[in-house]
């Protein structure tokens, strides 16, 4: 192989020699797995568990001088600033984010080819190689993959930009973050309802120095499905970074969407999808918006409180959504005409929005259709336009929806 970084190369191979000296008498711990086959014997496996083992050891590893000696080297190199940015832990430093996310995979790649600690030149060659395509090559693979609570799928649902609602694989997590476990939502992979991840893949160009806001792009995605779905849907507690299919960080989720709303399970159809998928990338018209964004604010809000608190939060949202200057029961009415198909239906709908407690299911659906618009002022201004008579009432999004 040509190598493109002769000087690490040699820092990261000397790492790794001496990290198989250091555990050459090691007792590896192991797994006997059974291989059985229809009609056929059974064949075990015997297979040490070295990520594991060096998953423990990675503090003592990581302090000594071919260590810091491999992480300089790193830090020295452009290609591998985006791993600098890596989050490893809370407070990670830079030589300890280098550490996780390049030097000990590479060790780890390199003593599960080997199968221990009998040290063999073309493992650490092969390893070497996949390494040096990630630094090297156009751009970077990153993904990153939340659990996902409070619905089911029947099928994976594609939310736009590289994020998709789909089946969570058994023992995937496990599998790159052994920790993971210890991180997952009280019975994720066993409840039907917690069965899914959200996911976020993205290419990165070479030269990338920081990875794509996850957390921010987790929480616009979970606030898209609640308005869809009016599910008690949440996402986390954390996310699972990876770059080009390493371990790359663990990041916490946004508490608003890593907490679950009270309420009943929901299913993810194609219908509800298709609505979540072109909801989300309008959620940040919010940031030019700050009454939009209270709206959505204090909806969400209400989701996890009780009345009177609740019904308090509620008219805030919709005060803020339709009402502006002209307070709540200008708000009332024009919520009603927005949604109200017949003047039955409005007048039905005034009269529940009027109470002491507006209804949750009203103030979703008008939030929807309001986003949905994209400029809300001049949807207000087509509101009154329309109580005066002047023209017709702006057709709603789920109606053009469900006439397409």
């Amino acid at each position: 192989m040509a190598l493109r970084a002769p000087h690490l190369h040699r820092s990261l191979r000397a790492f790794c020699l001496g990290a198989f000296r250091l555990f050459v008498d090691a007792q590896l711990p192991f797994a006997f797995e059974e291989h059985a086959s229809f009609g056929r014997p059974a064949l075990y496996e015997y297979r040490p568990l070295v990520r594991g083992f060096l998953e423990t050891q990675a503090r003592e590893l990581q302090v000594r001088p071919d260590a810091l000696d491999a992480v300089e080297d790193l830090r020295r190199e452009p290609s591998a600033r985006i791993f600098a940015q890596a989050h490893a832990g809370p407070r990670a430093s830079e030589g300890e984010a280098l550490f996780r996310t390049v030097v000990l995979p590479l060790l780890i790649s390199t003593a599960e080819a080997c199968g221990g600690f009998d040290w063999d030149d073309a493992a650490f060659e092969r390893a070497y190689a996949e390494l040096e395509t990630s630094l090297f090559g156009e751009g970077h693979a990153y993904g990153a993959v939340s659990p996902l609570v409070g619905l089911s799928a029947g099928s994976t649902i594609e939310l736009g930009d590289g994020i998709r609602v789909r089946a969570a694989a058994t023992g995937e997590l496990a599998a790159h973050w052994p920790e993971a476990q210890g991180l997952l939502p009280q019975g994720f992979g066993r409840e039907p309802d917690r069965l899914c991840v959200l996911e976020l893949e993205r290419d990165l160009r070479r030269g990338d120095a920081e990875p794509p806001d996850a957390p921010a792009e987790v929480a616009d995605a979970v606030t898209a499905l609640r308005l869809a779905t009016a599910g008690p849907i949440a996402a986390g507690p954390v996310l699972f970074e990876r770059l080009d299919w390493r371990p790359y960080g663990i990041r916490p989720v946004l508490p608003i969407a890593a907490t679950q709303p009270t309420g009943e399970p929901t299913r993810l159809d194609a219908f509800r999808g298709g609505v979540a998928a072109e909801l989300r990338p309008r959620l940040p018209l919010a940031d030019e918006d700050p009454q939009l964004g209270e709206a959505l604010d204090r909806w969400e809000l209400a989701l996890f409180q009780e009345d009177p608190f609740r019904a308090e939060q509620l008219r805030g949202a919709l005060s803020a959504l339709l009402g502006g200057d002209d307070g709540i029961w200008a708000a009332c009415v024009r919520a009603a005409v927005l949604l109200g198909e017949s003047a039955r239906e409005r007048g039905s709908l005034l009269g529940q929005l009027r109470g002491d407690s507006p209804s949750p299911e009203i103030v979703r659906r008008a939030l929807v259709e309001v986003v949905m618009h994209g400029e809300r002022s001049a949807l207000v201004a087509l509101l009154d336009e329309s109580i005066l008579g002047l023209r017709p009432r702006p057709a709603g999004y789920y109606a053009l929806r469900a006439a397409s």
